[in-house]
This record gives C-alpha cells, structure tokens and sequence, in this order.
C-alpha cells in the first residue's frame, strides 16, 4: 500500500561476505555476477519501502555486506531517485550491552559494523527519512 506505513525494514539479500567469519565456505559459493544480480534487486526492495513509506516515517535500509554495491552504492542511487527522502544520521542509534554508542562506525550518516571491530558479522546500516 502506498505511504501507508510509519517503519519499513529492508533486510536486503545480499552476498552475505561480511558473515564470512561464520561461514567461511561461503565465499567459494559467490562470483563477481551476484552483485550484478543482486544490485538491482536491493534497489527495488528500497525504493518500493520508500513508496510503502508514509510521509515522515523511516525505511532502514540493512545488508550483512561491506561491499560498496550492496550499501552505500545503493542508497545513493536510491535517494538520487527519490529526492523527497534523506538519510539521517543513523550512527547515534547504534549501541552496545552497555548502552554506549559504538564506536568506528564509519563517517556517517549510514553505519559499517566491521568483525574485528564490533564483534559482530559485517553489516551495513542506513536510515532514510521520508519527506
């Protein structure tokens, strides 16, 4: 339904390279055409999440990738197509057991969770804000 919902997760496929610490023999099943593949498909799944989307509601964008095709490459190309939507700074909203904001998350305003940094699988994290 058009602009009907508040909240919308896309939970993208993706290669899953960044869940490679957990299952390494991943990697022997990926090839160079799955992010041609699934590049375009990510695109789709946002931006119907963001025609899904009510006017002041959020679409958080996530992907277990580090790949810049399966995350900032995307959202990018997807707030290109929607001018009315803009990223929001995502970054404070992280926090760990304790509470605290993570660290190292990257520039902003979309978040990178690293392996060896956060004790997590590699994921990718955007909020979009729809006007």
């Amino acid at each position: 339904d058009p602009g009907r919902y508040d909240r919308v997760l896309v939970d993208a496929p993706c290669t899953g390279l960044g869940a490679l610490r957990r299952r390494p023999e991943a990697r022997w099943r990926r090839s160079p055409k799955d992010l041609a593949e699934l590049g375009p498909l990510q695109r789709d799944l946002l931006a119907a999440a963001i025609l899904a989307t009510r006017p002041g509601g959020v679409v958080l964008y996530s992907t277990c990738s580090p790949h810049l095709a399966e995350t900032e490459f995307v959202v990018a190309d997807v707030l290109k197509a929607f001018p009315g939507v803009a990223a929001e700074d995502v970054r404070p909203l992280l926090r760990d057991r304790a509470g605290e904001q993570l660290p190292d998350t990257g520039p902003g305003p979309w978040a990178q969770l690293w392996p060896h940094v956060h004790g997590t699988d590699g994921m990718f994290v955007a909020l979009l804000r729809v006007g």
